[in-house]
C-alpha cells in the first residue's frame, strides 16, 4: 500500500513541479532557470514544515508522512534538475549565473528548510501549549 501512496504523490509533485516550470517559463524569459530554483525553494521549505508541524503532531499516519515527505516533495524537488541547468550555463559560458544559481540554491535551500522547520515548531508549540 505505501508503495502505492508514495506513487500516486509523486505523481502529484510531479505534476505540480511541471506546472511550476510552465508558468514560471511564462514569466522569465532568461537564462536563469527560474523554475527549478523556486521548485526547490519551495520543496525544502515544505519539508522543513512539515516534517517539524504536521509529522510532530501525529496527525498524519506514517503511511500519509512517507507519501508527502518522500513521494510529493521528493518529486516536486530535483537534484538531477539542477544539475543538468548548472552544467548546461557552464557550458554556454554563463559563470556568473551558474555560481549564483549553485550558491543561491545551496545556501538558499538551507535556509528555507531552517524557516520551514522554525515555523513548524513555533506552530507545534504554540499548538502543545493551547493544549488542543
Amino acid at each position: 500500500m505505501i508503495y502505492l501512496l508514495v506513487g500516486a504523490a509523486g505523481m502529484v509533485g510531479a505534476l505540480l513541479r511541471y506546472y511550476l516550470g510552465i508558468f514560471a517559463g511564462g514569466w522569465w524569459n532568461y537564462t536563469f532557470p527560474v523554475g527549478t530554483f523556486l521548485a526547490n525553494m519551495i520543496g525544502s521549505f515544505a519539508l522543513g514544515y512539515v516534517t517539524m508541524y504536521i509529522f510532530q503532531m501525529k496527525k498524519a499516519h506514517s503511511m500519509t508522512a512517507t507519501a508527502i515527505g518522500t513521494g510529493m516533495i521528493g518529486s516536486f524537488t530535483t537534484f538531477s534538475t539542477f544539475s543538468v541547468e548548472t552544467v548546461n550555463l557552464l557550458t554556454h559560458s554563463h559563470m556568473v549565473l551558474a555560481l549564483i544559481y549553485i550558491l543561491g540554491s545551496m545556501f538558499g535551500g538551507l535556509f528555507m528548510s531552517w524557516a520551514g522547520f522554525t515555523i513548524g515548531k513555533q506552530q507545534y508549540n504554540l499548538f502543545m501549549r493551547k493544549g488542543v
